[in-house]
């Protein structure tokens, strides 16, 4: 196949002296003509600065950029970028910020024949109905469709992506992805996506490589994706080729990630201290008595037809529908579905933050009516204090649910936690210094070290990079598997909520959410990801998660007979079904 674009020993840095910084080394890439080559990264490895190098609009220290047979020296249309941020001119329309494009770069063809490259690529990403509409007016979504519109316009011969999907909701993501293989296939383009998403680069790519950990970054080996096309990202999780790929690409990266970080230890032993409850016992309600009665049993943590409902200017909109569940001590259990299904409203009512419109919370046979020491809650963004340290933050809730014990006691407790999540050389570290992940670290270790009875994790590493998360993701399991904390977590990924999980409940699409499915995951504990990707059941289970999601995808409402289906389909692969006969 012809090459189109290549690199050869591109090399490029920032600052001088003491604050030199190399963030890539000796990069050599050769794409062919109509190829789809997907770059996998881990966050500041260098990808942006990759992709900014392949459009020109950075120069490499050393080697070169060449397009064509020919060095390139800067920018030019043969090479479309679609960054992250959409960029759009606010005051203009989708399709005069199309225009903008398309008049630049094709100022010589007839009014005619742009007025043609305008209406086809709008209608190609779906946006001819909102053609005079405002990026205002527009979802997010809908923004990135029209970035993408405007660079495919232009006809560059590559299409360059920095992450455009990676600030997207999981919905509006995996339906820019279908739309982003299509347009692949229609056009016949070469394109060039930079993503730290193993299954968008596997879904859409011809080839993955993936970027090493910078400084100092480089490319690893090739990956060739030899899966035929249209790629069903759930029908995919019964093909060997996908499950073998997906299981070296995903290996690789973790062991890449694990050689660039330094052993922590955690030399402090954890001090036999209890928080204070102050909270006076409170009579369960009568719809947890009932229930309780009617099941002839009760368990650590019980939601009793518990509903929500909010006035609205046109009557009351009920968001959660009598969810009704019951954990056992220990247990950890995940909540999936998708956007507006009353996953964080469920968390923020047993968290005491909103209150219950009908039905009951009962933690440890009390009722729940307010917030309380005794419940735990690390959400997306980690909400320190960026003046304080790590240590210092973590101290605020411990120096209050620990009031009994020495200082001395309460210091081991903060320092434990902290070299258990790996922080134990950074604790004195500003908030505002730290990185977001190391935030999150934070965040884990001060919902730990207050011993809580209830863990609750609101989408924990949804702001996180997928490789970052893989790491996180390890850290909760490490110290929960040390703690047993009875925990719910709420998630919009499929494989997060199928390792952290002792079973998975799925909403069903708002308003009046309810539960739709419940999934045992039947897999060992102590768990890791590499152990999952090598377990037989794992993707049958994956399978049935992507299948729900996809049953409810758009507000559908999907028929019992449609979700047995579905189980039955894991159970035949897991031999659950022949073990039931």
């Amino acid at each position: 196949m012809t090459k189109i674009l290549e690199l050869s020993g591109v090399s490029r840095h920032y600052g001088e002296g003491l604050r030199r910084t190399d963030v890539l080394c000796d990069i050599n890439l050769s794409v062919a003509e109509g190829e789809f080559v997907a770059i996998l990264g881990f966050s500041g490895a260098g990808k942006t600065t990759l992709i900014a190098l392949m459009a020109g609009l950075e120069v490499p220290d050393s080697g070169g950029v060449i397009f064509r047979g020919r060095e390139i020296d800067g920018p030019g249309p043969e090479r479309g970028v679609v960054f992250q941020s959409y960029s759009l001119m606010p005051w203009l329309t989708v399709a005069g910020n199309i225009d903008l494009a398309v008049n630049a770069i094709h100022r010589r063809l007839p009014r005619a024949e742009r007025l043609a490259l305008r209406q086809r690529y709008i209608a190609m990403v779906g946006l001819a109905h909102a053609a005079d509409r405002r990026p205002a007016e527009l979802s997010g979504g809908m923004r990135q469709r029209v970035a993408v519109a405007r660079a495919l316009a232009t006809q560059p011969d590559v299409l360059l992506l920095d992450e455009p999907l990676s600030a997207l909701d999981a919905l509006t993501r995996a339906k820019l992805q279908d739309e982003f293989a299509a347009i692949s296939s229609a056009e016949k383009r070469t394109f060039v996506l930079i993503t730290n998403d193993v299954d968008e680069a596997l879904l859409l790519a011809d080839r993955v490589i993936p970027l090493t950990p910078g400084p100092g970054a480089t490319l690893g080996p090739s990956f060739p994706v030899e899966i035929e096309r249209p790629r069903d990202r759930t029908e995919l999780n019964g093909d060997a080729r996908f499950i073998r790929l997906r299981r070296d690409i995903t290996e690789y990266l973790m062991d890449a990630g694990a050689a660039r970080r330094p052993a922590t230890a955690c030399p402090v032993e954890l001090p036999n201290v209890v928080p204070i409850d102050r909270r006076r016992a409170t009579r369960p309600p009568a719809a947890y008595a009932a229930a309780a009665g009617a099941t002839g049993g009760m368990g650590y943590v019980e939601f009793s037809q518990v509903s929500k409902v909010y006035p609205t200017p046109r009557g009351p909109l009920t968001v959660v529908d009598r969810f009704d569940l019951k954990l056992q001590k220990g247990e950890f259990v995940t909540l999936i579905g998708h956007s507006g299904c009353g996953k964080s409203t469920v968390l923020s009512m047993v968290a005491g933050l909103t209150p219950v419109s009908s039905g009951g919370i009962v933690l440890d046979h009390r009722e729940v009516t307010a917030a309380g020491p005794d419940r735990a809650m690390v959400f997306q963004a980690p909400s320190l204090l960026p003046w304080l340290t790590a240590r210092e933050n973590v101290a605020l809730g411990v120096d209050r649910v620990y009031p009994r014990a020495t200082p001395a006691e309460r210091r081991d407790v903060i320092e434990y936690y902290l070299g258990r999540v790996g922080l134990a050389d950074a604790m004195h570290k500003r908030a505002d210094e730290l990185s977001n992940g190391m935030k999150q670290r934070v965040g884990i270790a001060r919902a730990f070290a207050l011993s809580p009875k209830l863990l609750l994790l609101d989408e924990p590493f949804g702001m996180l990079d997928s490789i970052t998360r893989w790491e996180l993701q390890d850290v909760l399991m490490d110290v929960w598997a040390r703690t047993r904390v009875t925990a719910i977590c709420v998630t919009h990924d499929v494989d997060e909520a199928i390792l952290l999980a002792d079973r998975v409940v799925m909403m069903s699409n708002g308003p009046s959410a309810r539960i739709g499915n419940v999934m045992s995951v039947d897999l060992p504990r102590p768990r890791s990801r590499k152990a999952l990707l090598a377990h037989k059941d794992y993707y049958a289970l994956r399978e049935e998660l992507l299948g729900f999601l996809e049953a409810y995808e758009g507000g559908a409402s999907p028929d019992p007979d449609t979700l047995e289906r579905i189980r039955q389909k894991r159970a035949r692969r897991t031999g659950l079904a022949t073990a039931a006969e």
